[in-house]
């Protein structure tokens, strides 16, 4: 690890590459899901879809934990987009992480919902079953935490689940990632887990390497606390760590 220090409540920390990275993390996220297997009969873990979570999830799945007693919810989805579309972020999961372990159930957001507010409030309903536990994530471009963009974000927000329109840079970022070839191929709405409902769960880790966010690492941690940067109210979070590499901190480390 190159640096570890704290931001308000937010620990950081730095390392050499983004395979370390996701590996440390990978091991530091066991440890606390095996704590909580020890003092709960069952979990409830949320997790990302993106190709900056690869190290980590293939690292985590690895790991000696008993899947058989942790609930899997993922954090955003697509609107419309074909229920096969390996962009999608469910399939993304299945592939990496929901297909490969036990789970005690996988609950996966339907984008090709009849009625995308109905399947909004179908998910909330299970998260308010199944409050989360541990949340594992990233941070988008535009400091987007789930597909919650600076003009949608809202720290206050009443709802668990709700669609949103995606703004353009969170859209490019998609491109920028290899999962669509072009902006006009990418959706323009998803449903995504809220601020609030991301931030209940008693641990975060957040998982953010490369230099394509070196801004967004750069605006996590100067800018004020605001929806404006949603990635932000990670600094209020009492249990929350965020993994960089050193391209992706490579702003803040001067």
């Amino acid at each position: 690890m190159l640096r570890e220090f704290k931001k308000d409540h937010l620990t950081v920390k730095v390392f050499n590459t983004r395979s370390e990275m996701g590996e440390v993390a990978a091991a530091e996220a066991a440890r606390v899901i095996n704590q909580l297997l020890v003092e709960k009969d069952t979990l409830n873990i949320i997790f990302a879809a993106a190709p900056s979570q690869n190290e980590f999830l293939n690292a985590l799945v690895q790991s000696n934990i008993d899947w058989s007693r942790i609930n899997a919810f993922h954090m955003d989805e697509y609107v419309g987009l074909h229920p096969e579309a390996p962009q999608g972020f469910a399939n993304f999961l299945k592939e990496r992480v929901f297909d490969r372990v036990n789970f005690k159930s996988v609950n996966c957001l339907n984008g090709n919902a009849e009625d995308a507010e109905q399947e909004a409030e179908r998910y909330a309903s299970l998260l308010d079953q199944h409050p989360a536990d541990v949340v594992l994530l990233g941070i988008g471009e535009n400091t987007h935490i789930a597909f919650n963009d600076p003009h949608v974000a809202d720290f206050n927000d009443t709802k668990l689940v709700k669609i949103v329109d995606l703004d353009e840079a969170c859209r490019q970022q998609q491109v920028n990632d290899g999962c669509f070839q072009k902006i006009t191929e990418v959706p323009t709405h998803a449903l995504t887990l809220t601020v609030p409902a991301l931030t209940k769960a008693k641990y975060a880790f957040c998982m953010v390497p490369s230099e394509k966010k070196a801004q967004a690492i750069y605006h996590t941690l100067t800018e004020d606390i605001s929806a404006d940067f949603p990635s932000t109210i990670l600094r209020k979070h009492e249990n929350a760590i965020l993994y960089t590499d050193k391209d992706s901190s490579s702003l803040i480390l001067n």
